[in-house]
């Protein structure tokens, strides 16, 4: 088989799964009218299947630091961090970003899934061991592939299995990067995070916190799970994102490490990439201050995606672990999930569908994502709609 013939069979695997013909991957938005509504055809849709998980897309602060950007310094940069894309804002940002974690430094990087990229492929090589979470994102697996370190997986959260793979490793859990994250992408739950600390300091490894999907979430201020275990300063390094909470695109480093501004001068993806244009770092300066004081925007947040969670529990669904702004509906096979993905648009709301590998253990998710902009009435509509599928998904 070669090279072509190797796509045109993944293309046949995933026809496969889905009989009806019918395109649930990247279907194009037509419009956008704020943070809950868009068009998809000729219909308003629900967006029930996004990451933005304070509103803070349409902010019009955010708006008016990009347009400003825009006319200052024009579109994009046109080159790396290391050459002539280093603007005055991207070190800003960076400082700020130190100052909100209270750490020593932040490295900000062109989008999220190099943060992870190129802060693992950084601080790991040959020779050394990443200990990862099963539930990892791709950016993680890919990061670890590119270091050359011995990638070693533990079973999803599940400490026994952790201090089993550390204790194996003898004196090599001193040169392992043990990463987890603080709520994972696909059932929304959260890594024990003490465990994790205690396991990592009792086999002196360093611990690395991927914070994508929770920044802006959990924690007073909204730094993640660290903050809201207060356990911050028992996380070596922790990385994120622009793109959910923040409305953006990009990702960062922060660490109380001095070794981490290194990182500036090892890390393939970030010495070879162009730097984030001047409006994406001005509008994230923008909704970085926005987040910080966003606690009532969380709290509505919690509020929505208690109710969600709640009901669909109720109602019978098999959801993830906990409560949370990702709230995964499990389904037994790709049949099930397309059938409830597909009523749920034809009721236009708009959620996410994952099917395997991608999804966990072999199971098929339709997952929604409520945001802090959604209404008491819209994820009302939302319960109600899944409440009339159930019948004809669950038989």
């Amino acid at each position: 088989m070669n090279l072509l013939e190797k796509l045109d069979a993944a293309a046949a695997a995933r026809k496969a799964q889905l009989p009806t013909g019918l395109s649930a991957f990247g279907i194009p938005i037509e419009e956008i009218y704020s943070p809950t509504e868009a068009k998809i055809g000729e219909r308003r849709i629900l967006l029930l299947g996004t990451n933005n998980y304070l509103g803070l897309s349409f902010a019009p602060e955010c708006r008016e630091a990009a347009h400003e950007a825009i006319d200052k310094e024009g579109t994009g940069t046109t080159g790396s961090r290391m050459a002539n894309g280093n603007y005055s804002g991207h070190r800003a940002l960076e400082m700020e970003f130190a100052e909100f974690y209270q750490c020593r430094s932040c490295i900000v990087f062109t989008t999220g899934y190099q943060a992870n990229l190129g802060t693992i492929s950084g601080l790991i090589g040959a020779g050394d061991v990443a200990l990862i979470d099963g539930d990892s994102h791709a950016s993680i697996y890919d990061g670890c592939i590119l270091s050359g370190a011995d990638i070693i997986r533990f079973r999803h959260n599940d400490m026994a299995d952790l201090e089993k793979r550390l204790r194996r490793l003898g004196e090599r859990s001193k040169n392992t990067l043990i990463i987890v994250e603080g709520i994972y992408s696909m059932l929304g739950d959260q890594a024990p995070l003490a465990e994790i600390v205690n396991l990592k300091n009792a086999y002196g490894s360093t611990l690395l916190l991927d914070e994508a999907h929770s920044l802006g979430v959990l924690g007073e201020t909204g730094q993640g799970l660290a903050e809201k275990t207060k356990l911050s300063s028992e996380v070596d390094f922790i990385t994120g994102t622009f793109s959910k909470s923040l409305c953006g695109i990009g990702g960062y480093c922060v660490s109380n490490h001095p070794q981490l501004d290194q990182l500036r001068y090892v890390s393939h993806p970030y010495i070879f990439t162009a730097s984030p244009s001047p409006a994406t770092i001005a509008a994230t300066r923008v909704a970085l201050r926005l987040l910080r004081n966003g606690s009532k925007l969380r709290e509505q947040l919690w509020r929505n995606a208690q109710q969600l969670y709640s009901h669909l529990k109720m109602v019978g669904y098999q959801v993830g672990p906990e409560p949370g702004p990702i709230v995964a509906t499990i389904l037994d096979n790709p049949q099930q999930a397309l059938a409830l993905w597909n009523g749920l648009l034809e009721n236009n709301i708009y959620v996410n569908l994952i099917l395997p590998p991608a999804a966990p253990e072999g199971k098929s998710l339709v997952r929604c994502s409520v945001n802090a902009a959604h209404t008491a009435e819209q994820i009302e509509y939302v319960c109600q709609t899944f409440s009339k599928l159930y019948p004809s998904i669950i038989q």
